[in-house]
């Protein structure tokens, strides 16, 4: 039992971080708001530094229901840098107009905590758990600014849609427990092996998968995103675009391999129509878009789209390269919102038309200068950062024979570049539009930097470090 809760440390060390700030928000008020936000990045760093499953270390908890192992390590380490950005972009957010509450970080810690169970979960009822952990937090995130409409539309929207999303999924645990006995991964993939998949079983494992794919916006349930990302607050939809997705995307890959491992040539029908449908999607419905952050939600569509060809190929090789390409996905997301949050009219207020973007080289020439980096990355364009991950998981698809996936992904790309390369032209080349408000945030311009830079050639630097942690994180799973 000791060595139990030496293996959950982590989600310990976030839980009581979330309680006493919780604590500290209710004595000082929002006025503790910036140092609250500061302990809860301090947590997040610390929990991090005490990842079981790294090195080899790790091992199951509580009788098999929770997993420390190298693959959640690894989604971990991504969550909790994507979770820490979050909370630092929320500070000068909120900060200008008074309304930045001592409950912001509070709820974040708890939505990590959701994720990082999760991503551990060895049993359909612990990821239930974490599940609604995250999503209940995320609710109130979406919602966070009281006083705008927009935001308490994407609540309710998130909440209704989130709930139905939850129902179906638990449908899907029940109707699992009911054909194989069990709430086990390892149970229900034993049941599968031997029996084959019953028109039961199967039915479950559709339902599962479908209460998943909202989690992760895959179409086609997608409907919540565009919605929710445009009338959440800047901050909370960068977090929503990152930590959540990279859990969600985690654990659905868990649930494959580990609870579905024998029934592979039934979800993969399942991910490869997921696949191509968020990626045709994703790409299409982006081209009208008139909003930036509309436009970034249909972005995540497209790009987890993307990581499910990876995942369809159900190999070591092909989860690696999923945890591969959500880690630049990450870097390139959270530096596009990054520059959103800078979109301030002359008036401080905040400004997501993409029109006013026009001629913004000319009057904020770095800023423009980043924001073009992170279009063509996410683009996939050489010689940027971006090309690398979408390269990795089409030669995963490949060596598992669905050359004619990674055919169809690369040509569905092609449209996702159109959108993201016409950001670039209205930054460099159509006629000015009204200048941005001057801003002095270093932190955000640090984190701007530093996201460039990582998606940038340089980032071709890191590709041995990563290519051996991804390898070793997913080879845990198999």
């Amino acid at each position: 039992m000791a060595n139990d809760f030496l293996l959950i440390l982590p989600e310990e060390i976030i839980c009581v971080a979330a309680l006493a700030l919780m604590l500290a928000a209710a004595w000082a008020g929002d006025r503790a708001a910036p140092v609250l936000t500061w302990l809860a990045v301090v947590a997040l760093a610390v929990a991090a530094f005490f990842l079981p499953g790294i090195q080899g270390t790790g091992g199951e908890a509580f009788g098999g229901l929770f997993v420390a192992d190298g693959f959640a390590a690894f989604a971990k380490v991504v969550m909790f840098a994507g979770a820490a950005v979050s909370l630092l972009m929320a500070m000068s957010w909120f900060g200008r107009d008074r309304d930045y509450r001592a409950e912001y970080p509070v709820l974040i810690l708890f939505s990590v905590l959701g994720m990082s169970i999760m991503v551990s979960a060895t049993d359909l009822l612990t990821l239930y758990v974490g599940l609604e952990l995250q999503s209940l937090a995320a609710y109130v995130l979406a919602s966070f600014q009281r006083t705008d409409t927009r935001s308490a539309e994407a609540g309710l929207k998130y909440f209704v849609l989130g709930s139905l999303a939850s129902g179906i999924l638990l449908y899907g645990i029940s109707l699992l427990y009911g054909f194989t006995g069990t709430t086990m991964f390892d149970g229900v993939a034993a049941a599968l092996g031997t029996d084959g998949v019953s028109q039961g079983e199967l039915f479950g494992l559709v339902f599962v998968f479908a209460g998943l794919a909202f989690k992760i916006s895959a179409v086609p349930f997608h409907m919540w995103t565009p919605d929710v990302y445009e009338g959440a607050p800047t901050p909370v939809t960068a977090f929503f675009a990152s930590a959540p997705k990279v859990a969600a995307v985690a654990l659905l890959v868990r649930v494959a391999v580990e609870a579905m491992g024998p029934a592979t040539d039934s979800w993969r029908q399942i991910i490869i129509f997921m696949a191509l449908a968020s990626t045709v999607l994703g790409g299409v419905a982006a081209i009208g878009q008139r909003n930036i952050k509309r436009l970034l939600a249909y972005s995540s569509i497209n790009n987890v789209g993307f990581a499910l060809v990876g995942l369809a190929a159900g190999t070591a090789e092909g989860v690696a390269a999923v945890l591969f390409y959500m880690t630049v996905y990450v870097a390139m997301t959270l530096g596009a919102f990054l520059v959103v949050q800078r979109m301030r009219g002359a008036d401080d207020q905040p400004v997501e038309l993409i029109a006013s973007l026009g001629g913004l080289s000319r009057t904020r020439p770095m800023l423009a200068l980043a924001m073009a980096i992170f279009m063509f990355s996410l683009a996939g364009i050489p010689p940027l950062f971006g090309f690398w991950p979408k390269f990795v998981v089409f030669n995963a698809a490949v060596a598992a024979d669905l050359t004619w996936l990674a055919a169809v992904a690369i040509a569905t790309s092609v449209i996702s570049a159109f959108y993201y390369i016409m950001i670039v032209k209205l930054i460099y080349f159509d006629e000015p539009a009204p200048a941005f408000a001057a801003t002095r945030e270093p932190v955000g311009a640090g984190l701007i930097l530093a996201s460039a830079l990582f998606v940038s050639p340089i980032g071709y630097l890191f590709i041995p470090a990563l290519d051996r942690a991804t390898l070793l994180a997913a080879s845990t799973l198999f």
